[in-house]
């Protein structure tokens, strides 16, 4: 169970992560960002989050449970980069999986998860020799495991990232990135990190879409009103 306000971030000094992290602390959470690289320790200290010294890539499911203890939530904003199609895997699937059975293990129900908009579908239209396919199956085949569990989770499906600020509003989409049934327009199909952010904050602080995935391109609708 919780018992602590202690939010615990895989993948600590991701471009996400590193947004998300003073959003959440700004809520009065207690933001534990794991990252690989000890250098990355005072950045992530003046977000006014706690650095965690930890290699997701190495570490069990042991090792994992024990940093999760006592957590109100643990976000999964991890990835590979476009690093080989190995550690693709490592990383998008082997270790967002391991990340799950720890927080179940530890008692931690709420999960969030940083996935993309079409995660649930372009596995099965992309060729196998497609250079996206590695990590469009690794992150379809994570929501899946995650969507087994019984996490109180939620899966965040962004469109194509940018770096624009955010608007804290959102246009919410199908599986297969459509908006009202039809293919986004140009720019349209545009999520910015800090709209993922905004958006994690708020699923996070407020126990919204538990047990939902949630797609989404920024918009018109104020966050808290799009997704509850």
């Amino acid at each position: 169970m919780s018992e602590t306000n202690r939010v615990v971030i895989i993948g600590g000094h991701g471009k996400v992560a590193l947004l998300a992290a003073p959003k959440l602390a700004s809520h009065g959470l207690n933001v534990e960002s794991v990252i690989r690289n000890p250098e990355h320790s005072d950045e992530i200290s003046a977000l006014g989050a706690t650095p965690v010294v930890l290699d997701i890539e190495q570490a069990d499911v042991d090792a994992l449970a024990q940093q999760f203890s006592g957590a109100k939530a643990v976000v999964f904003s991890a990835g590979a980069g476009g690093g080989s199609p190995e550690r693709t895997v490592a990383v998008d699937y082997e270790a967002a999986v391991r990340t799950m059975k720890a927080a179940e293990q530890a008692g931690v129900k709420r999960f969030a998860m940083v996935s993309y908009a079409r995660a649930s579908v372009d596995v099965d239209s992309l060729e196998k020799d497609n250079s996206f396919y590695t990590y469009a199956k690794a992150k379809h085949d994570a929501d899946k495991f995650l969507r087994a569990t019984d996490l109180d989770f939620t899966i965040l499906g962004p469109g194509l990232l940018t770096l624009d600020p955010s608007s804290q509003k959102v246009t919410l989409t199908d599986e297969e990135g459509k908006i009202q049934g039809r293919a986004p327009q140009e720019n349209e199909g545009n999520t910015a990190r800090e709209t993922v952010a905004d958006v994690l904050t708020h699923v996070v602080v407020n126990n919204a879409a538990v047990r939902q995935t949630v797609n989404f391109y920024d918009g018109q609708t104020p966050i808290a009103e799009a997704i509850s």
